[in-house]
């Protein structure tokens, strides 16, 4: 088989605050995949970088008092030591903010503009005067314009969901500077995404998306594209475009270029790599991508679209991973499960997550849950109780009675086949990013070896002959069968790999070491490999995580690139951490009709970053049809549709119905919290759809 020359990127990390569970998902997921690919004997390069762009850095900066360039080299060496901690192994992590990537943005620009795929026109902004700064949406608070509630960001209202344009507000202020913006028109680029539909309906039918990405793609390609603003104005941390003084390319244009500018810095260093091979509009070798699903329009659409008329090749497959949740909710910092990876590393083994994380994994985009109960029995059960095991069980009888020599036959020559041959379904699996799949045909291996030494007892053979040949025979068949786990296993488990090849001294392991045995070989003393996964760390994890919260005010909620133009989601209740609320009369309270919901159905807002479209049940009226009500609710940062469905929830049935950007809703559901820590309203346990609160 031909040797394959792969390139694998991951998503960037936006330099704007440290590394934490979420962000690792993909990483891990990548470097396993990459690892895998090593171990077969292919050439495989695996680069990523700093995102290092963007308001929100040079206005992190401002606050740190230090410049934007100082800022991101601190943040760029701390994610260099997370992602080395948890050892994904990089060829190099570089930064969008290099002289690599300002070449490349330069030149794609041009080639874009030169093949008439760039616009311009002039767009009217909200503008502070005291900063001189064009205001993004999230920059700007005021009162609302339709139920006049204060303090409301420049697009949607939390108290009664309206969305409107930042220029609607009623007394608008800057959250940056507190002054009172004003409209201002200026020139924005367009680079003209419409243009490459044709293309882009094929190329993402071609095989490179999974399926289920390719067909949310569709509604994006079907609906109509639009014009992708490519632009942004000084002042701004970023590269100025040519030719045109005071515009900056907008942080989401050059980001991905930097992959091309992360593998170009490798290539100067790199004699056996060429720059063009892997990037030439006729290269036979493989790009892949590794994302989360939340950057799937900048890297399945714009991104392939500016390659293709840029004159570069476009990506050979782009695997998409799903958000992050701790125990089956979304990441809080108020119950310690937004942690850190530095916190981790302080109270737990990396590799314990890795290996979790692999148990879980699909190739589809589905979200994983990191259940803490699960992650300790199963890492407990799994690596620890019955991989390690066999090797403790074995290892002590060989060293005392056969002075640490491996015998030169085996007992069960059957179970070593099945385990030798499983060598091919294993790596396929691994191919396809199957890994979950992959952990549990290797722990069916495992449960048989463990089965095999329960029945052959080489400790109760030992007591009475503690250099019997059969003692010998079965522990050297115990000591070959985890070898075998092992190999199978070091994707993910590098550094226990490591102590596994001092221990039984042998070469570094590779995939076709599979194909034979270790007979009549010497190994070293046995050391613990690995220790259980103690809950007492888990817990003191939890809690460290939860005190550190005033001093991770940057961390980033999202499981890849969260840009500066990314706004909060915003929620229903307005009451959250404010003050209470002026009193009112209880024939004011009476006016209000809440009722039980049972929620039937919710599912995403084409075009929205905060709203949820939600179908509720409200149970029979008095003629016995069927109420069915539709509401949208700003609650999309902390659920997912699925978690939803069928839960019951609190309605205001009786709130007159709004007529909305996406659609007309029907009332309001009720919610508490605001951040990242939202909590719909549930009745106890045995509550109707349609009964009245009282």
């Amino acid at each position: 088989m031909s040797k394959r020359n792969i390139l694998v990127t991951n998503a960037l990390p936006y330099a704007n605050g440290p590394i934490h569970l979420g962000h690792l998902l993909g990483y891990i997921q990548a470097d396993i995949w990459v690892r895998f690919q090593r171990m077969r004997g292919n050439n495989c390069s695996y680069v990523c970088a700093d995102d290092a762009h963007g308001t929100g850095i040079m206005l992190s900066a401002e606050k740190a008092g230090v410049s934007p360039e100082e800022f991101i080299d601190t943040v760029n060496q701390e994610h260099q030591r997370d992602f080395a901690d948890f050892l994904v192994d990089f060829d190099i992590y570089h930064s969008t903010h290099s002289e690599e990537n300002r070449a490349f943005s330069s030149l794609i620009y041009e080639r874009c503009k030169a093949n008439g795929h760039i616009s311009q026109r002039n767009i009217t902004q909200l503008y502070d005067p005291e900063k001189g700064l064009f205001l993004s949406d999230r920059f700007i608070k005021g009162q609302c314009p339709k139920c006049k509630a204060e303090d409301q960001y420049g697009d949607n209202c939390e108290v009664c969901s309206s969305t409107y344009n930042a220029t609607d507000l009623i007394n608008p202020h800057s959250t940056i500077s507190g002054a009172t913006p004003i409209e201002k028109e200026s020139v924005h680029f367009f680079f003209k995404l419409p243009d490459f539909t044709d293309f882009l309906k094929q190329w993402t039918r071609s095989g490179t998306l999974p399926t289920q990405v390719a067909n949310k793609l569709s509604e994006w390609l079907d609906s109509g594209l639009q014009e992708w603003d490519i632009s942004r104005d000084a002042p701004y941390f970023g590269f100025e475009i040519p030719g045109e003084l005071g515009k900056y390319f907008y942080v989401w244009l050059d980001a991905p270029i930097g992959y091309m500018a992360s593998f170009k810095k490798l290539c100067e260093s790199r004699d056996d790599l060429n720059f063009d091979d892997y990037w030439d509009k006729d290269a036979t070798t493989e790009l892949w991508h590794f994302i989360g699903k939340d950057i799937i329009n900048f890297h399945a659409l714009f991104w392939p679209a500016m390659l293709k008329t840029s004159g570069f090749r476009t990506p050979t497959a782009i695997s998409v991973n799903g958000f992050l949740t701790v125990n089956g909710q979304k990441m809080s910092k108020s119950r310690g499960t937004f942690i850190m990876a530095e916190t981790y590393k302080q109270h737990l083994n990396p590799e314990y997550l890795r290996y979790y994380f692999a148990a879980k994994l699909s190739s589809n985009p589905d979200d994983l849950d990191l259940n803490l109960e699960d992650f300790i029995q199963r890492v407990n059960s799994d690596v620890v109780g019955k991989v390690v095991n066999i090797a403790s069980r074995c290892a002590g009888f060989i060293n005392k009675g056969f002075d640490g020599k491996l015998s030169a036959e085996i007992s069960e020559p059957e179970l070593t086949s099945e385990c030798q041959q499983a060598a091919a379904e294993i790596a396929e699996l691994y191919e396809q990013r199957e890994f979950s799949k992959a952990i549990r045909l290797i722990m069916s291996l495992a449960d048989k070896a463990n089965q095999y030494i329960a029945e052959k007892t080489p400790w109760a053979l030992a007591k009475e002959n503690p250099q019997a040949v059969e003692v010998q025979n079965i522990c050297s068949t115990g000591l070959n069968l985890f070898r075998l786990l092992i190999i199978y296993l070091k994707p993910v488990l590098p550094e226990l790999t490591k102590q596994v090849e001092e221990f039984l001294n042998i070469p570094v392991l590779q995939w076709q070491d599979a194909e034979h045995l270790l007979l009549d070989h010497p190994i070293n003393r046995f050391k613990p490999l690995m220790t259980r996964v103690e809950s007492t760390k888990v817990d003191a994890m939890v809690e460290a995580s939860k005190a550190s919260l005033n001093t991770q005010g940057n961390a980033q909620d999202s499981t890849q690139n969260n840009t500066s133009e990314n706004e909060a989601a915003k929620i229903d209740s307005p009451l959250a951490n404010d003050p209470i609320s002026d009193e009112i009369e209880f024939p004011d309270f009476a006016k209000i009709d809440l009722r039980i919901a049972k929620i039937i159905k919710a599912e995403y807002v084409e075009g929205a970053d905060k709203l949820l479209k939600i179908t509720l049940d409200l149970g029979l009226n008095a003629k016995g049809e069927q109420q069915i009500r539709t509401v949208f609710s700003g609650i999309k940062s902390a659920y997912k549709p699925e978690q939803l469905n069928g839960m019951y929830t609190v309605l205001v049935a009786n709130l007159k119905s709004r007529k909305m950007k996406f659609g007309v809703s029907e009332g309001m559901i009720l919610a508490a919290g605001e951040g990242e820590d939202i909590y719909l309203l549930e009745p106890h346990k045995g509550a109707q759809a349609g009964l009245r609160i009282t």
